[in-house]
């Protein structure tokens, strides 16, 4: 590609929210686009052509950088559960129609002359991940969906439902020297809006952009309160850590500019090619660092097409957790306190919940965050004729945002999908603001219990595992105990007893379904736990399915000592069990079929895929594992012994 020429179409189409009569679309070009999309199958004749330009809102960004959202209502429902193959015809400059395999050919499968997409009539399957960090050793998981989906390509009854994408689908606060290289390289190309810095030791976003510490060191250029020790627990080198808590803070995105230039760098492999990032001035040490995750980003880089492809052919709904916005967000009130009292520090957070915005929160629901969506679009319509945002008016939208109780959504069908927020609504610790919070506070679950009832059955999405690791668990509540809760990021559902009470009794009340399955990730690791309400003959079933991470993997050492210790400690003769707060439930994990010795935990980038019965039952669970192979985990035998003594009765 010739980089002294900007292609029309930066990123996208991702296919967000479809339904037969309601199409969301995700696009960002170098320009406002005139598009046309033209959709057919087998079961419509002729193919429908919809001009977009009344059905797109466009948001500039910067000089060469505008927003698409496609937002289309079809007056003909299409066909569900049959493959719709789409053309999303661009204007080029001339006025010429360019096809979308002129524009884009890495979205179009092998074989296949347009990317499709199916309109489930039911979800009777969906994948399922979190944690997509693009500097972790190993291929990308969304890569690994994509040659799972190529092979089912013809047979379009298998395909997901949907993709749900659990948290942490950038890491904001956790990046690679040779992607924040191509991240200033990117706001360059496309001068993307400048930004003044109120409250930090740089001016404003050019400054940040040129500072001494601008690379591996960028904790310094990071707010301090001294004032606060429990956020500033961590050291980096023997210096205490200043407000945000990740540990690997030393290239934390700051500028609203670099959370979206990180977006599109995530998501689609043309920025890449239009960018020649250089190495930054740096130390030996840094130098070294640089060379060694500049392989690892430019494997990421050489598997985007593959994801950019998946995400154009299947209907993806996202959900943030920390690593979206910044590590630990949201973990204690005193976390609140110190991050949101400093200027700088709620700027910082405040970027990335607009970005989250615009690139995630939009294409959930639309509807349930116009009001928010219309305030950035002033915002950055004004910024268009100056090339600068407006400092004030940046400051209310993040007022706005961090108030905003929105977040979370549903999608009706059956099985229902809820989509929890357990970041901004969180139930404080009554006993002290150093105690992690409830991942939920009691309006929040009233509310997703209202959700539930009479449901026969739902799929829920929790980006923290309801049902986690007992070990792991009491690990961070010793922790706790001691007042560091941020040191083992002690943010489990059974941290804070109002909200695990609650949780637990919304899943034994008589109107809420039978069938419950709990997606998760956020761990870095997969597991399955069959979960069975005590007592009661015809209680509901949960199923807790967590997979993680799309792209990151725990310790493996560690988590192989986690898995045996558990195994032992909490082995269902334990009395352990009874002093945790889910001894009125049994719960029975599943064994992968891959594992050498009894593990259940299974550690390795990939994606979940589970299929449904027509109860919302799980009739198979599986990891499509980044390595190039599936991990079936098997329902266990006790849960079989368990059924048939129930149905006797």
């Amino acid at each position: 590609m010739n980089m002294a020429i900007l292609p029309d179409v930066l990123a996208g189409p991702l296919l967000r929210r479809l339904a037969p009569q309601r199409l969301l679309l995700w696009l960002v070009g170098t320009r406002p686009l005139s598009l046309e999309l033209v959709l057919e199958s087998n079961e419509m004749h002729p193919a429908q052509r919809h001009a977009l330009d009344n059905s797109c809102r466009v948001l500039p960004v910067g000089r060469s950088c505008y927003l698409h959202l496609i937002d289309l209502s079809l007056a003909t429902p299409l066909p569900t559960g049959v493959r719709i193959d789409y053309d999303l015809r661009v204007a080029s400059r001339t006025g010429h129609w360019q096809a979308l395999p002129e524009w884009a050919p890495h979205l179009r499968h092998e074989d296949a002359t347009l990317p499709g997409f199916v309109i489930a009539e039911r979800p009777h399957s969906v994948m399922h991940g979190s944690c997509r960090k693009p500097h972790h050793p190993g291929r990308d998981g969304l890569a690994c969906a994509d040659a799972w989906l190529a092979k089912h390509y013809s047979a379009p009854d298998a395909w997901p439902a949907w993709l749900l994408m659990t948290g942490d689908q950038v890491y904001a606060d956790d990046v690679a020297g040779p992607m924040l290289a191509a991240i200033h390289a990117l706001i360059d190309r496309l001068g993307l809006f400048d930004e003044i810095l109120e409250g930090a030791t740089v001016d404003d976003s050019q400054a940040l952009y040129a500072a001494r510490d601008g690379y591996y060191h960028r904790e310094a250029l990071l707010p301090d309160v001294t004032s606060n020790a429990a956020l500033r627990e961590r050291f980096f080198g023997g210096v205490k850590k200043p407000v945000f808590t990740s540990a690997n803070a030393h290239n934390h995105l700051i500028g609203f500019a670099e959370v979206m230039a990180m977006y599109l760098l995530v998501w689609s492999p043309v920025p890449w090619k239009l960018i020649a990032p250089r190495r930054p001035s740096l130390d030996d040490d840094d130098r070294d660092h640089f060379q060694r995750e500049r392989a690892i980003i430019d494997d990421f880089a050489a598997d985007l097409p593959a994801a950019a492809r998946l995400m154009a052919h299947l209907p993806t709904l996202m959900i943030f957790d920390d690593h979206d916005i910044t590590d630990d967000w949201n973990l204690t009130a005193d976390w609140e306190t110190c991050a949101y009292g400093h200027p700088f520090s709620r700027r910082i957070i405040g970027n990335a919940l607009i970005a989250y915005l615009l690139c995630q929160a939009w294409g959930n629901d639309p509807d349930r965050v116009a009001i928010p969506v219309e305030a950035v679009g002033r915002w950055l319509d004004q910024a268009s004729g100056t090339g600068w945002l407006a400092p004030s008016e940046q400051d209310s939208i993040i007022d706005q945002l961090l108030a905003f109780e929105g977040w979370e959504f549903h999608v009706e069908g059956t099985p229902r999908l809820v989509v929890l927020d357990t970041r901004t609504r969180r139930w404080r610790s009554e006993r002290s603001p150093l105690r992690p919070s409830g991942l939920m506070d009691w309006e929040a679950l009233t509310e997703f219990q209202q959700q539930l009832l009479d449901a026969p059955c739902a799929i829920i999405v929790s980006p923290a595992p309801i049902f986690g690791v007992k070990l792991i668990e009491s690990v961070q509540r010793l922790f706790t105990l001691v007042g560091k809760p941020l040191m083992v990021d002690a943010e489990n559902w059974m941290a804070h007893p109002g909200a695990a009470n609650v949780l637990l009794n919304i899943f034994r009340h008589s109107r809420t379904p039978g069938n419950y399955v709990v997606l998760s990730g956020d761990v870095h690791y997969s597991f399955t736990y069959d979960v069975v309400v005590r007592h009661r003959d015809a209680g509901p079933h949960l199923w807790q399915i967590t997979s993680s991470g799309i792209k990151n993997a725990f310790p493996a050492t560690l988590l192989d000592w986690f898995d045996r210790l558990n195994r032992w400690l909490f082995a269902p003769w334990s009395p352990l069990n009874w002093f945790t707060k889910r001894r009125p439930l049994t719960i029975y994990p599943r064994t992968p079929d891959r594992a050498s010795a009894g593990e259940r935990l299974w550690n390795g980038s990939g994606i979940g895929l589970v299929r449904l019965d027509d109860t919302g039952r799980p009739i198979e669970i599986r990891q499509l594992d980044a390595r190039g192979f599936e991990v079936l985990f098997p329902a266990p035998e006790a849960l079989s012994a368990h059924s048939k003594t129930m149905r006797g009765r």
